[in-house]
């Protein structure tokens, strides 16, 4: 069977037999994975807001938060199928975090020396503000603040952005994570003064 572009079978049809002609069986269809919604992406912030507080849940209580933050590590970030790109919020020395082992010391300290653990810090609540949502088939972005409640009610302000991509399961996982503090502008004086 010889197939032309210019044949008068459509996009689809010719698609289908382009397939069969070339394995000379009828084509499998093959489902690809479902775009990845908005929804989607607020449920894995919601999952990961409630990880940071089950962490220092853990550790205010005496119970292995190293092990609860290896779920996190685990359950929400994409190091087990490639590449993070991992900006932490407090990272000054080290300020980019491309291993699992480098995330959990961020997470709860160790192998840093300027890792203070800033999933132990108390959070008793994460809150999200999305400025904006980009989803794109496989692949989503957000950006905007998260508010992180202390122990004491204190809330400290972060802007984030976060980057998604669906695992072989149909889970999102982090692939991008920059965390950084708000802008704080410094009084210049004037020549005058």
């Amino acid at each position: 069977m010889s197939i032309s572009l210019k044949s008068s079978l459509g996009l689809a049809a010719l698609g289908a037999a382009a397939t069969t002609a070339v394995v000379g069986m009828p084509a499998i269809a093959q489902s690809a994975p479902a775009a990845i919604t908005t929804e989607e992406v607020e449920a894995a912030q919601r999952a990961w807001g409630d990880g940071i507080v089950a962490i220092s849940a853990a550790h205010t209580e005496g119970s292995d938060y190293v092990a609860t933050a290896r779920n996190h590590l685990d359950t929400l970030y994409n190091y087990d199928n490639g590449m993070v790109l991992f900006k932490p919020t407090l990272a000054a020395e080290d300020q980019f975090r491309g291993t699992y082992d480098e995330a959990l010391s961020y997470f709860v300290k160790g192998m840093r020396a300027e890792d203070s653990g800033f999933a132990i810090k108390g959070w008793t609540a994460v809150r999200f503000e999305n400025e904006g949502i980009v989803t794109d088939d496989d692949n989503a972005m957000a950006m905007g603040n998260y508010y992180f409640t202390g122990a004491d009610g204190s809330v400290t302000k972060v802007e984030y952005t976060f980057g998604y991509v669906r695992d072989e399961d149909g889970n999102l996982k982090i692939n991008t994570h920059h965390s950084s503090m708000p802008f704080a502008p410094v009084a210049v004086a004037s020549a005058a003064d």
